[in-house]
């Protein structure tokens, strides 16, 4: 029998979900590629006299195995690649200022500005900037040995190498990737199917959810490099006009469900059909006929049925032709356009301005205390900074407690290593057991990742300098130190990261959902444009949910005012979800709604996004939602009165 704790020793809730690992499966082929690349460069080092070359190799293929996340392979040369060419910038510019003083804070702080802007642009420039500076700030704090380029060579040689055993597989897998995240998005709209008319709390909710994640990801792995093959590339756009296809079903589903009536099993176990007929990569019989679907007896399911027939058509279509493609997301456009819109958006950008000054903020003062106080190995304190203080990363409050807490736990793991391990050969047997924890460990969250990464980072370090564990207690008070400007200089005195945003987010997306309802139903809007604001309205709600997520791992009071806006976020998904399923049964038969009805709901949903604005708290708003009750929006105006219902304090 399980004993509960005394109320006073149970830990805060914010702190219990900072400590929770995330449920992630382990990636076999990443874990052995991480092995090779870091304990390669150590074998060809030591074999050649000069372990301390091998050393900066292995922290090269260090930062490609961070970047290692990739599934696709295209995406492989973006992840990998690119970051490393700014992280051979990176140590070439700090080994150039390194012993120059006050010049070197110049140029640290100065690199931290550009790396902190360039970080806002997304995924691969995230990375990008953080080589960036991670190397400038290793550069002009370790003496790098050999000639000046040396060091460049031998860091982007060890990160190639990570991309070279990644894509040693393409030749014989090629497409494989893509074709499995497509597949994957079907299953998750199976299970959405099956959710559909259930009354067990959250299902459906959640399958909707994960149906929204599984789409932004295929599409994104589809449409990276859609702009680069302009329709050449047969497999792109066949796995583009099925991700097409899968939408109409998609949409189908909030009707299924707002209808309160389980869909036949036999609905999700053709999608689970499909899905493994996309996963081959095969095609023709038994298309829409040999799918075992019932007749449907009412409006929702002949809108499932017709949408699900279509998509079995295009799954067994074995040649798609691009230029009739329908663009329901948007074609991205060439990279060249791309990057200069990307350089645009970023020089003009209020919200990349304020990071990139935030970022350098914390690491001048980093450079400035280490310039003044003698401070052992002072270089660890700003790349503490640099992984604590990232947009991208999650909470700035909940990275800096976790970075201190997986310091200690790798510190541990090092003391052992350093302490009863001699240098040498033995060197190599310990990288072939610790590197493959960074890949293993790191999607159950970023302290794991930190405590994986320490004991690697101080054995390479030991190698270059032989302090043994001399190296432990600087790394932890310079680690301390880093948390400390991080907290103080990088959030506690900037509101912005310490106030929730949920509402701010949730505002937006009330806002879209009512032009959403006025292009749902209007005939001046075109169904692809319509389906493309749909699937930016479902990728913003996720967003919502992610901040959501953020916020709850902040401490009170932030963590606690999030906690209220949670109903409200269901609520806001069920609006959309309503005006989904309002705008399918028109489709298939129901009478529209009048242009008075449309314009009335789409003020209220307005009026409930200028409440929601710019506040912590929730405010008062008035709720006047009437209209013909057999219209079609009639569950949307309950979706929305439930919305201003919530959004309003409890009178007494």
């Amino acid at each position: 029998m399980s004993r509960e704790l005394p109320i006073g020793l149970t830990p805060p809730d914010w702190l219990v979900r900072n400590l929770r690992p995330q449920q992630a499966p382990v990636n076999g082929p990443a874990v052995a590629r991480a092995a090779l690349a870091m304990a390669l460069p150590l074998v060809i080092g030591m074999a050649c006299g000069q372990p301390a070359y091998g050393a900066l190799a292995s922290m090269g293929a260090l930062s490609g195995v961070i970047g290692d996340t990739a599934d696709a392979y295209r995406m492989r040369l973006l992840t990998i690649a690119v970051p490393q060419a700014f992280g051979a910038v990176g140590i070439t510019l700090g080994a150039a200022v390194y012993g120059h003083g006050w010049l070197a804070v110049a140029a640290v702080t100065a690199v931290a500005l550009v790396s902190g802007m360039i970080s806002t642009i997304g995924a691969v420039a995230s990375v990008s900037g953080l080589l960036l500076l991670l190397n400038s700030v290793v550069g002009a704090g370790l003496p790098m040995p050999g000639a000046w380029w040396l060091a460049p060579v031998l860091m982007t040689g060890g990160g190639l190498l990570v991309l070279l055993l990644a894509l040693l597989a393409w030749p014989l897998r090629s497409g494989v990737p893509e074709r499995a995240a497509v597949a994957g998005t079907y299953r998750a709209v199976a299970t959405l199917l099956a959710a559909s008319g259930t009354t067990a709390p959250g299902t459906y909710e959640d399958a909707r959810y994960a149906v929204t994640q599984s789409l932004n990801q295929s599409y994104d792995l589809v449409l990276a490099h859609r702009a680069r093959h302009h329709g050449r590339s047969p497999e792109l756009t066949r796995l583009l006009a099925q991700l097409n296809a899968i939408t109409p079903v998609v949409e189908a589903a909030p009707a299924a469900h707002l209808a309160g009536r389980p869909l036949p099993p036999e609905v999700p176990a053709a999608v689970r059909h499909l899905a493994r007929a996309v996963e081959k990569g095969s095609t023709g019989p038994p298309g829409p006929t040999g799918l075992g679907l019932p007749t449907p007896t009412e409006e929702t399911g002949r809108a499932v049925d017709h949408a699900l027939r279509h998509t079995a058509e295009v799954v067994a279509t074995p040649d798609v032709d691009p230029l009739g493609l329908v663009d329901r997301l948007g074609r991205p456009a060439a990279l060249r356009v791309r990057a200069a819109r990307a350089a645009h958006d970023v020089m003009l950008s209020a919200a990349s301005w304020r990071y990139g000054l935030r970022l350098a903020l914390c690491i001048g003062l980093a450079q400035v205390l280490v310039s003044i106080v003698t401070v052992p190995r002072s270089y660890w304190v700003a790349l503490t900074i640099t992984f604590v203080l990232k947009p991208d990363f999650g909470s700035v409050f909940s990275r800096a407690l976790l970075r201190a807490l997986g310091t200690v736990a790798g510190l541990v793991v090092a003391a052992a290593v350093l302490s009863q391990v001699p240098r040498g050969w033995w060197d190599v047997a310990v990288m072939l057991v610790l590197a493959p924890l960074i890949p293993a460990l790191t999607p159950r969250g970023y302290g794991y990742q930190t405590a994986a990464i320490t004991p690697v980072i101080l054995l390479l370090s030991d190698i270059l300098n032989h302090q043994g564990t001399a190296l432990l207690l600087p790394r932890l008070v310079d680690s301390l130190i880093g948390c400390a400007i991080a907290l103080v200089a990088g959030y506690l005195l900037w509101p912005e990261s310490w106030h929730t945003r949920v509402g701010d987010r949730l505002a937006d997306a009330v806002a879209d959902t009512a032009r959403y309802a006025e292009a749902a139903f209007g005939s001046h809007v075109d169904p692809p444009a319509r389906a493309r604001m749909r699937r930016r309205l479902y990728r913003d709600l996720s967003v919502v949910r992610t901040e959501f997520q953020r916020a709850l791992t902040e401490p009170p009071p932030t963590g606690a005012r999030a906690a209220a806006w949670w109903p409200l976020v269901v609520a806001v998904e069920r609006i959309v979800d309503a005006t989904t399923a309002a705008r399918v049964r028109v489709k298939h038969g129901a009478e529209p709604p009048s242009e008075a009805e449309i314009t009335h709901v789409a003020r209220q949903l307005r009026e409930l996004s200028q409440g929601l604005r710019d506040t912590d708290v929730l405010h008062p708003v008035r709720t006047d939602l009437t209209g013909p009750p057999d219209s079609v929006l009639e569950p949307l105006r309950q979706e929305v009165a439930a919305a201003r219902t919530i959004a309003s304090p409890h009178q007494p």
